[in-house]
């Protein structure tokens, strides 16, 4: 039986001091018994002799230092796993909210997950589809990977992660496949679109939801997206099952970080931030890929609104860092009303050379997606030019390229939320773009693909 201390010295916000602990370590979970005897818990954030200082998960409020006790129980925070949680909801600390039975775990694993070693690590390179010509096509996305989404307030980048966990696959195989979602610090309304959009399309039964609400307590908001990691990483390398972890608002995640940071009283970096604030998103990401020996494979897509639209803001910034490209949407496009408006030109995927060409997706994908790009950013250079000459100063060919820029939004780009492309759609369309273009300006492209494909 735990000990039991009486000795707390005084509550701050979500922290409290407890005096003459004995045994206890770093990170060691904590439950606090009021006069009522309500449980409350908490976490051991600092060791300091016989002084424990302790971070609450619920709120502080009626807690009475005289008569209420602190059990120290003896294990870091975990999560009860088992395949029964595909098709349930759950709160941030991995409590059931949908109104079902609680999970009997087949096994209950640590929260902070075990570092996966580099050597064991397998290269990412298998083509997954998501369904959106802008990110197949020309941002692919393969399994293992670390993919983020950059938004900004006001965007729709809700409803594209709600079409990505619906409609993505690992092409070619009948491996089992699940989308662990992971939403921290969003309003009942979000909450309800995401739960209600899985429920109708009848993906909830593939996916495992864990719901963070704004007025959730900060402390849970740091939790969720690590037990979501932690189902993730059982689904994946114990059940050999493919996951895509999608984990929206990260902002909302490392404004609580700054918030119980500044409750700490520790020294802030940049803009607020604690310091650390590159490590301890490191030991999010750093949790996808693929490990030597093992089937499954965890595919991270975090999205974060950037705040004021700013690439440079420490949230983005470190995160493009860590993760191997990234999607952007942009502001401009959506005014337009493309959707998704995902900006093809400053988005990028490291790996996209890996997951396409022959036996992946088709032998002239990496030519066309090339050409593309190289004949948008031609024409978006030929609309600014207009905009400042007039019409009248452009050449034939580049009045062409202004055409083939409007289309390719119109056309490539938009599709809306509930179109699901495959492959060879997003490719056949590409080519009908440039075929807007003489076959003479298509040099990125081999003659035998052209031959093959071009006009026709």
């Amino acid at each position: 039986m735990p000990k039991e201390y009486k000795t707390i010295q005084e509550v701050a916000g979500p922290l409290m001091l407890v005096r003459g602990v004995e045994g206890v370590t770093y990170d060691e979970l904590g439950e606090i018994e009021l006069a009522s005897g309500e449980k409350r818990r908490c976490q051991v954030l600092e060791i300091d002799g016989g002084n424990a200082l302790v971070q609450l998960f619920e709120s502080s409020t009626g807690i009475n230092l005289s008569n209420s006790k602190v059990r120290f129980l003896g294990r870091s925070m975990e999560l009860g796993v088992s395949e029964d949680m595909l098709s349930r909801v759950f709160d941030g600390l991995g409590r059931p909210i949908d109104g079902g039975p609680e999970i009997l775990p087949d096994k209950r694993m640590d929260i902070n997950g075990l570092p996966m070693n580099p050597a064991a690590r397998n290269y990412p390179q298998e083509f997954i589809q998501t369904g959106i010509s802008a990110i197949d096509g020309l941002n692919t996305l393969v399994r293992g990977q670390k993919l983020p989404i950059f938004s900004a307030s006001g965007l729709p980048h809700n409803n594209l992660a709600a079409q990505i966990a619906r409609q993505a696959r690992v092409r070619g195989t009948d491996d089992a496949f699940a989308v662990v979602f992971a939403a921290m610090g969003i309003t009942f309304e979000e909450s309800n679109f995401f739960i209600n959009s899985f429920r109708e399309t009848g993906a909830l039964d593939r996916t495992v939801l864990f719901i963070n609400l704004a007025n959730d307590p900060a402390v849970e908001r740091i939790a969720t997206p690590r037990m979501a990691l932690t189902a993730a990483e059982y689904l994946a390398f114990e059940k050999g099952m493919h996951v895509l972890v999608i984990l929206t608002d990260i902002t909302n995640y490392a404004d609580a970080l700054r918030e119980v940071s500044a409750a700490r009283k520790e020294v802030p970096g940049r803009r607020g931030y604690p310091g650390y604030m590159y490590t301890n998103l490191a030991t999010l990401y750093e949790r996808a890929g693929r490990q030597k020996g093992k089937n499954g494979s965890i595919t991270m897509i975090p999205i974060l609104s950037m705040p004021e639209d700013d690439k440079t803001h420490p949230i983005p910034d470190l995160t493009g860092y860590i993760t191997e490209g990234q999607i952007i949407l942009s502001r401009e496009l959506y005014r337009k009303g493309i959707a998704p408006p995902i900006d093809v030109l400053p988005s990028l995927s490291r790996l996209k050379d890996k997951g396409i060409g022959k036996g992946k997706t088709r032998a002239d994908h990496a030519n066309t997606m090339n050409q593309l790009f190289a004949a948008y950013a031609r024409g978006k250079d030929a609309k600014e030019l207009m905009v400042v000459l007039g019409e009248a100063a452009l050449t034939e060919i580049d009045k062409l390229y202004a055409k083939f820029a409007d289309e390719f939004e119109k056309e490539y780009v938009s599709q809306g939320y509930n179109a699901n492309r495959d492959i060879e759609e997003t490719l056949a369309i590409g080519w009908k773009l440039l075929s807007i273009l003489p076959r003479s300006e298509l040099k990125r492209i081999k003659d035998e693909f052209l031959d093959e494909y071009y006009g026709k």
